[in-house]
This record gives C-alpha cells, sequence and structure tokens, in this order.
C-alpha cells in the first residue's frame, strides 16, 4: 500500500498542485486511498446490507441512535460555535477570503474543519441505521450521493484549501446539523415525537444553505482574491446538483401530500429530513408508505 500511494500522492499533486503543508501527517489526509476505501465499504453495505436483512427482523436500535444523535448535535454544535469565533478572529470577507492571509485564525480553522471532514465518515453510520431497522425506503440517491461525496470532497478541500472562503458551507451545514441530529434524537423517544413541528423548516434552512454556498462562493469569482478559481467553480456546480435533488425532495414531501400525509407529518415523527429517519419509524410503520425521493 505504501509504494501506491508514493505512485498515486505524485500524480494527485500533478493534478491539483501543492498541497497545503499545514495539514501534513494529519490523520486520513496524507493519503488519498483510505478516504476512498471507505466510501467503497459503505456503498458496498448500502448494497448488501438491505440484502442480508431481507428475512431478519429490524432492529429498534433506539437507545444507541439517541446517543448517538446526540453525540453528532454536540459535535456539530463544538464546529459551528467553532467556526464562527474562528471567522471574527480572523475578520474573514464574506465575499472572498484567501487561505493564507488571517494567521492563527487560519490554523483553528483548520483544525476544525478536519472534524468536519471526519464527522462526514461517522455521519455513514444514518445509513447503516437505516439498513439495520430496515428503512430501506430512506435509503434513496438523494442520501446515497450526499454522503458518499461529501467525504471524499471534504479530503480534497482539506489538502488544497483547508481554510479561507471554504469556511461558509461548514459552517452553515455545521448550524443545520443541531437542528437536524437533535430532530433526529428526540424523535427516538415517543413521547416527545407530538411537539416535534420544526423538521418542515430544517430542509428549508438547507436549501437555504445550499443557495447562500452557491451565492457566497459566486462572489469570490466575481471579486477574486487568490483562493483558486477551480475550487469555486466546482463548489458551485456541486451546490446546483443539491439544490436539484433536495428541490425534489422538498416538492415530493410537503407540496404533493394528501391531507392525511400532513396529518402524519404535523404529530408523528415518522418520516424523514431530507432522507434522514435514523432515529424514528420502524419497519412495520412505513410498509404502506410511498417510497421517498431522497
Amino acid at each position: 500500500m505504501e509504494a501506491f500511494n508514493h505512485r498515486l500522492n505524485p500524480y494527485i499533486d500533478s493534478w491539483m498542485g501543492p498541497r497545503d503543508l499545514r495539514v501534513r501527517g494529519w490523520l486520513l489526509l496524507d493519503n488519498y486511498p483510505p478516504t476512498f476505501a471507505f466510501t467503497i465499504m459503505y456503498l458496498l453495505i448500502v448494497w448488501m446490507g438491505p440484502k442480508y436483512m431481507k428475512n431478519r427482523q429490524p432492529f429498534s436500535c433506539r437507545r444507541i441512535l439517541v446517543v448517538y444523535n446526540l453525540a453528532l448535535t454536540l459535535l456539530s454544535l463544538y464546529m459551528f460555535y467553532e467556526l464562527v469565533t474562528a471567522v471574527w478572529q480572523g475578520g474573514y470577507n464574506f465575499f472572498c477570503q484567501d487561505t493564507h492571509s488571517a494567521g492563527e485564525a487560519d490554523d483553528k480553522m483548520i483544525h476544525v474543519l478536519w472534524w468536519y471532514y471526519f464527522s462526514k465518515l461517522i455521519e455513514f453510520m444514518d445509513t447503516f441505521f437505516f439498513i439495520l431497522r430496515k428503512n430501506n425506503h430512506q435509503i434513496t440517491f438523494l442520501h446515497v450521493y450526499h454522503h458518499a461525496t461529501m467525504l471524499n470532497i471534504w479530503w480534497f478541500v482539506m489538502n488544497w484549501v483547508p481554510c479561507g472562503h471554504s469556511y461558509f458551507g461548514a459552517t452553515f451545514n455545521s448550524f443545520i446539523h443541531v437542528l437536524m441530529y437533535s430532530y433526529y434524537g428526540l424523535s427516538a423517544i415517543p413521547a416527545l415525537r407530538p411537539y416535534l413541528w420544526w423538521k418542515k423548516y430544517i430542509t428549508q434552512g438547507q436549501l437555504v444553505q445550499f443557495v447562500m454556498t452557491m451565492i457566497q462562493t459566486s462572489c469570490a469569482v466575481v471579486w477574486p482574491c487568490g483562493f483558486p478559481m477551480g475550487w469555486l467553480y466546482f463548489q458551485i456546480s456541486y451546490m446546483v446538483t443539491l439544490i436539484v435533488l433536495f428541490v425534489n425532495f422538498y416538492i415530493k414531501t410537503y407540496k404533493s401530500q394528501g391531507p392525511s400525509q400532513k396529518k402524519d407529518y404535523r404529530n408523528g415523527a415518522n418520516t424523514s429530513v431530507n432522507g434522514h429517519m435514523n432515529g424514528t419509524a420502524s419497519a412495520e410503520m412505513v410498509k404502506h408508505r410511498k417510497t421517498r425521493a431522497d
């Protein structure tokens, strides 16, 4: 494997340019194959897991889901706080921010964004809980696409643009995840489900996040500051794909449902937020529902 990495890294570097030396030696960042291997394993489990569980009883996972979602809520809150303070400390510019212009604030930003990258690996567990609970209707293209791509994208981000203009999407996403994973954790407790009213607004917040990230990224194209243009164009393209997929999910979920379905969304937590129903209904409760687009 070491010999393979020695052959692969120069090829990647010749394509991407010189790496940011501030992350050299950090866990999982020196070589791409581990991140790629985790993604392949994830996709294999997505493919084989439902087949393995087909003739088996679903697992409840309720207690572990409460712990898991609470842990991700706290991690997301930590990342959001640290990212906001780093932005404030470094006087980050909304319109464009280079990767070597804020000194210690950049270093703080890089450390927090490594946790953001690593959290994308942890979030593979969302899908694994679907499989164990036989909520296979939630393992949709949107869900798998989003999970599989984010880990890989952020490996490249951490190696080439680990601070600067990369901050905005991660900061907004961490805030949304505080709301989202707290919802998941609370919805795993049946007595609390009638009081959970903000699921619809989480999806709206995600759409706002993608649109704002695309706008903020476009600002650096219009008013450049030295942040690599190729990354900006890629970010804009990726945001477009997420906007299209999430709008499709939102329309199918909230605009095309009948009165009985609307009542279900208000009074139970038995539906998903963009394909993330890891703390709610069991397989028996969703047999009668149509497959979601997310």
